[in-house]
């Protein structure tokens, strides 16, 4: 993507709460669409900042963040440039070679996230509440246009899960969000066009957010166990009926 293209992807950010955190939500929302590709160099700091509405210091530290979790770089005398991880890479060629099938993805998803929902539900602030609570309502506003943007609705049904991970405030499992989103895209991308999803999966948000608000780790896992078991049961009953038409197809 052109550096001449890149301001029309950027809007100011809410002026309340925890900037930094905005900032970093909005770029990593761009990442996972993949308006923002590894190779992409970002506006300038100071552009970036007029761009989203903060100060220098706030895009300064959304970019620390982004760079610890190895989404971004900072080149000094070049400018700061969107990465691939190493493990989000292994992991998109071993999908891309069908070495990981739907059913380990799944697994993996409910270990990561089961244990992320628990803890975000028992660590919930005020603030990170509030934080959740835009991401749900943007991936709400989403679903409810009248022509829908499969790209945008599974960037923001990842951010919305990425932000519970990074409320249970555990750093090893932050340290994985590279390697869980690229689970949430083979795994959503699977499921987001089928019949009925898109208003099964609004559902359990809506629970799983409620549950977090009232800091019940129990309620809140249990939510997030049914959203995830719904989306493996879509998932695998699409898969097989694409191996059927294959295979009618193919006879």
């Amino acid at each position: 993507m052109g550096e001449e293209n890149l301001e029309i992807l950027w809007r100011p950010v809410n002026p309340s709460g925890h900037l930094p955190e905005r900032v970093v939500t909005q770029i990593n929302e761009l990442i996972v669409s993949e308006r923002l590709k590894p190779g992409d160099r970002l506006p300038p700091e100071r552009e970036l900042a007029t761009l989203l509405g903060v100060s220098r210091p706030v895009v300064r530290e959304a970019v620390r963040v982004l760079a610890a979790r190895g989404q971004l770089s900072v080149r000094h005398g070049r400018g700061i440039f969107v990465e691939s991880p190493s493990a989000a890479q292994d992991l998109r060629a071993a999908i891309a070679g069908e070495q990981v099938g739907l059913q380990e993805l799944f697994d993996m998803r409910e270990v990561l996230e089961l244990a992320a929902v628990g803890w975000a539900a028992a660590n919930a602030t005020a603030e990170g509440i509030e934080s959740l609570r835009e991401a749900l309502e943007r991936l709400d506003e989403a679903t409810a246009r009248e022509s829908l943007d499969y790209a945008l609705l599974q960037a923001l049904d990842s951010a919305y899960h990425l932000k519970i991970v990074e409320m249970a405030r555990n750093r090893f499992l932050l340290k994985t969000v590279n390697v869980l989103q690229d689970m949430m895209h083979a795994s959503m991308q699977t499921t987001l066009s089928l019949p009925g999803r898109i208003e099964e999966s609004r559902a359990y948000h809506h629970r799983i957010f409620d549950a977090i608000v009232d800091r019940d780790s129990a309620r809140a896992t249990e939510a997030m166990r049914g959203h995830l078991e719904s989306a493996r049961s879509a998932a695998l009953s699409r898969l097989e009926e694409i191996r059927k038409t294959v295979a009618q197809h193919s006879g």
